[in-house]
């Protein structure tokens, strides 16, 4: 890697790491192979190093705007995880509800219904490992 290609995957994986958490990169890393190692990288730098590093939107609304589009697209565990990483970036459950509202109008209200199936149990396995606190 050149030396902004190396910077790049750094700030990506930093990034990674403080909207995902540790655990979930450490896992995602653990299972990496002559397979995937390309693309594990493609998406660290790109991903993480280019568009959620860059100044102009809080990882709140970054959180915000990728919960809306995997919703749309069906990505079910892409916003799950994306979910779970509020408690990261700072995206409130209405500010989920908020966006899955607008999945309603201008994606379908199937796609919606089915994101809001998906937060309802992502947000209660969170208030499980919580001890049942909203």
């Amino acid at each position: 890697m050149t030396q902004q290609a190396d910077d790049r995957y750094a700030i990506g994986m930093a990034t990674r790491r403080a909207v995902l958490g540790d655990a979930h990169v450490d896992r995602a890393q653990a299972g990496i192979s002559s397979i995937d190692r390309d693309f594990q990288t493609f998406i660290t730098e790109g991903a993480w190093g280019s568009v959620w590093s860059r100044p102009h939107f809080s990882r709140r609304e970054r959180s915000i705007v990728t919960i809306a589009l995997l919703a749309s697209l069906g990505q079910d565990e892409e916003l799950a995880m994306h979910i779970r990483a509020t408690l990261n970036t700072g995206a409130s459950r209405e500010d989920v509800v908020e966006a899955l509202m607008h999945v309603a109008v201008y994606s379908g209200v199937p796609a919606a219904n089915h994101a809001l199936k998906i937060a309802k149990k992502v947000y209660g396995e969170i208030d499980a490992d919580n001890g049942g606190a909203e």
